[in-house]
This record gives structure tokens, sequence and C-alpha cells, in this order.
């Protein structure tokens, strides 16, 4: 047997009861989620304003061009998809389809019926426990609800030719664009913190990115190597690096695989990992009472520490920007109390 489809022993795994997707999700990713959610019918509206996902259709593709798993077709998806879907605790499992496509890719469509559909090629470079951890950041897609935000990017950039003819309203949606663009890559951060939590083996998770990255020559790479790596693209110590990864991640959906495994180790090293398996967590009950004001405080310091901590020379640019931009207006602040006070007296 192949390595690719190698089986490794079951091991215990922590399932996690009635976890909320929030325990999961980006900063960046959960302060959009937890508003949309706060805006009741919104998911309705999207869905009938799109014409782009139609779901009984999309379904029927899929039906009738791939394969779908199940207890006889590819057993090995079927079983890695409902033990990820038990330890997650989820109330539905997606149906999930191979489709013949010799590139690395694994996708969640759909918004009331989510399915999962996976290429050939990622079958044949991941064993079942990297399989695994890729199915299950599909399934994180599903339980957060991206399908919601996607159906909107999609919709607008099938806009973006049509206000290109306007002046400045071309100019208007491509920072509309670049901004849902940005959060789509930040649901991608989440989803690996997803696949990492019914994985629960980290070493797993980076394989599977040194796998992707690598077209699967695994005893080629050296993990220390690859992370040290992952740090100098994220360092981008000259001005000119840091203005040209932001053009090249414009439309990308998803973050650069390197940086992607880094993002992922930080936050194991962070702590929020093993607190997560030892049962602190926001459960699905609690939802409702998720606050707006809170989520947006989360997402402002993950970008203030980011920048804060980034050797980048646009990000230090940034950081330091805004912390002069703060430090005036406390001090233009301190200026128009004094000067009403003096008034008074």
């Amino acid at each position: 047997m192949s390595e690719s489809n190698e089986t490794r022993p079951a091991r215990s795994r922590v399932v996690l009861r009635i976890i909320s997707s929030r325990t999961w999700e980006h900063p960046a990713d959960r302060g959009a989620l937890v508003a949309l959610r706060k805006l009741k019918g919104f998911d309705t509206v999207v869905k009938l304003m799109s014409g782009l996902i139609n779901e009984r259709s999309v379904r029927l593709l899929f039906l009738g061009s791939s394969v779908r798993v199940d207890e006889r077709q590819f057993a090995q998806l079927h079983r890695a998809l409902n033990d990820a879907a038990s330890i997650l605790d989820a109330e539905v499992v997606p149906e999930l389809y191979v489709q013949a496509d010799p590139g690395f890719n694994a996708s969640c469509i759909g918004i009331d019926r989510p399915i999962i559909v996976v290429s050939s090629g990622l079958v044949d470079l991941l064993d079942e426990e990297e399989l695994r951890w890729a199915l299950a950041h599909e399934l994180g897609h599903a339980l957060s609800g991206h399908a919601v935000y996607r159906t909107i990017l999609l919709r607008l950039m099938s806009l973006s030719g049509v206000f290109s003819s306007v002046p400045l309203g071309g100019l208007g949606l491509r920072m509309i664009i670049a901004g849902l663009m940005e959060w789509r890559r930040k649901s991608e951060l989440s989803a690996d913190r997803a696949g990492l939590l019914a994985t629960q083996d980290p070493a797993v998770a980076y394989r599977a990115l040194m796998k992707m990255a690598s077209g699967g020559h695994l005893d080629d790479l050296d993990q220390t190597s690859f992370f040290e790596q992952g740090g100098e693209y994220d360092a981008a110590v000259d001005l000119r690096d840091s203005v040209l990864k932001l053009l090249l991640l414009e439309r990308r959906s998803h973050p650069m695989t390197v940086s992607r495994a880094n993002e992922l180790r930080r936050w194991v090293d962070s702590g929020a990992y093993t607190a997560i398996l030892a049962g602190d967590y926001p459960t699905r009950d609690t939802d409702d009472d998720a606050k707006v004001s809170q989520a947006a405080q989360d997402a402002a310091s993950s970008y203030s520490q980011a920048f804060r901590e980034t050797q980048d020379t646009l990000g230090r640019l940034v950081h330091d920007t805004a912390g002069w931009m703060g430090s005036a207006k406390v001090w233009l602040d301190e200026q128009w109390r004094r000067r009403g006070d003096e008034d008074a007296s």
C-alpha cells in the first residue's frame, strides 16, 4: 500500500459537544459572521437575489458526473468525513463527491444543503488522516455558513465589468471586492483550524499542507525548513516585496500555502487549541448571545497584533501610522476638552 493511502492506527479523539463555529473562526472572519447572523433573514435575501448558486442543479451536476461517497464507494473518505462530523458534533453531514481532476482541490458548495467536492488528485495525494483534515476543513466552511458571503462575492465579481464603465464605480467596487477577498482568505484560516480540531494532531495538518505545496514529495521535505520558508515569506522586510505580496494576494481565494501552515502553528502555539480540547469553547446554544461589538473588537485586536508582530515593512508602516494617528486623536481630544473647560470657566 502506498504512503498516500496508508491507514494509521485509530486513536481516541475528544468529541467537542455542541461546539460553536465561533470556536475556530479567525477573529476577522468571526467579526463579520457574528454581524451577519444578527441580521435575521439576511441569508434568505442572499438566496433570493443570487441565481449563481442553484443548489438543485449543482447537486444534479455532481450526481451525474462524479462519484458520490458512501459505505461502498471511497469508503475511506466516507469514514473520514463521518468521523470528523462526529468530533465537531455536526448535526448534518454534507454529501461528499469525488470529481475526476488531477489538481489538489476541495470545495464546499451551497447554502441550504451544502455538498463537499474533492478532486481525485487530492485523494491520491493524502493519506486517511490527512484527508480527514481536508474534509473537516470543508465541513468547517459549511458549519460557519461561509457560503453566504461567498455568494455575495461571486455576485459582485460578476458585476465588476458593468461598474468599470462608470467613473470611479469600478474603483469603489474593486475596494469592496478586495475587502471580501480578504475576508475569504481569513475564512480559509478558520477552516484550517476546524480541520485541526477534527484530526487533533497538528503534525497531520502540517503534513497535508506540505504535501499540497510540494505535490506530495514528503520524503524530500523538512518541516523546520518549511516553516522557516513560511517565516521568510511573512517577513518581507523590503517595501517592494510588501507591495508585491498585496498585488499577488488581491484576487487569491486562499492564503499562500506556506503561510497557512505558519498561521496554523501560531494558533497552536498560542494555547487556544489546547484549551479547546480541554473543554474551553463557546457552544451553539450561546450563538444568539454573541455581541457584535465584542467580535469587532476581537477582529481589530487581531489585525493590530499581526501588524505589531510582523517584520513586513508595509505592515509595520500601517501599524506605526495607525499608532501615530491614534496618539494624535488623543492629543486633539485633550486639547478640545481643555478648551471646553476654559470656556466654561
